[in-house]
């Protein structure tokens, strides 16, 4: 597109929106913590996760990210970097591994978009018992303590209400991802699940009401915050140098109230 001055905005466009790269690169190249792949076996299934250990004497609760409908991009990486910087175990899974040219995984795909059309097309069951498989693994690594606490974000926060019906997790936390309607689908849930809406997403927050009904009339605890002026995935586009006040606000906010939830389950485990 062509400006009435004649400069081309396209390439300006292309430049912000890469801007977070380097600095999510650059954490992952110099983190002192040790980070690792890892290969998740289950039912003729190979899940890739991204581990990061954090700096501590004592074995820690682990905390396993669930990724947006991107895939499992470097942004979650850095996420999975600040959880092990607050004392956790973080374990992220690549729900598209197998799903990518070659067998491959979100890396390896083309653009986003192609990650993104991929990630529709995985078989539910699937999705299901590789993260079932996951929060196995966390539960069991050495280093751990037994408690494992669930975070999604977008697509990933729809899937941590279905994986904490279907596993017993010390707490679930709810970015932004919709929710179920009905007392069934929460009747599995054990640990609290904390939720994190923008106010400017109307889309998902339209199913928080029904959500915290279904979570009352089966006697669970919900607690979901919003933070007003701020729009979908504000996690992300929060960090971002052109992020919107609202939505940098709402992810210094969100990410504090994180923390402190994180602190608040592991201390009730121990």
């Amino acid at each position: 597109m062509r400006t009435p001055h004649g400069w081309f905005v396209l390439p300006l466009v292309l430049f912000m929106a890469a801007c977070q790269r380097p600095q999510q690169t650059s954490r992952l190249e110099t983190t002192p913590r040790h980070d690792e792949w890892v290969q998740i076996e289950h039912d003729g299934r190979t899940v890739h996760a991204y581990v990061v250990y954090p700096q501590t004497s004592r074995r820690a609760m682990a905390v396993v990210l669930i990724h947006e409908n991107r895939g499992l991009t470097d942004w979650v990486r850095t996420v999975a970097d600040r959880i092990a910087e607050e004392g956790y175990i973080a374990v992220a899974p690549d729900l598209l591994s197998g799903a990518a040219p070659g067998g491959g995984r979100t890396s390896d795909f083309p653009t986003e978009d192609a990650a993104r059309q991929a990630l529709g097309r995985l078989p539910v069951p699937q999705v299901s018992g590789d993260l079932k498989a996951v929060v196995d693994y966390a539960r069991r690594i050495p280093a751990a303590n037994g408690q494992v606490a669930v975070a999604g974000f977008c697509w990933g926060g729809a899937r941590t209400w279905e994986i904490a019906a279907e596993a017993p997790l010390a707490a679930a936390f709810v970015f932004y991802g919709t929710g179920p309607s009905d007392a069934q689908r929460v009747a599995g849930i054990s640990g609290p699940v904390y939720g994190f809406y923008g106010g400017n997403d109307a889309r998902v927050n339209a199913t928080i009401p029904a959500s915290a009904e279904a979570m009352r009339a089966s006697g669970k605890r919900f607690e979901p915050a919003t933070y007003e002026g701020a729009g979908h995935a504000f996690m992300r586009s929060g960090e971002s140098p052109e992020a919107s006040p609202a939505d940098r606000q709402a992810r210094e906010q969100a990410w504090q109230r994180w923390v402190t939830l994180l602190r608040q389950t592991a201390a009730a485990g121990s």
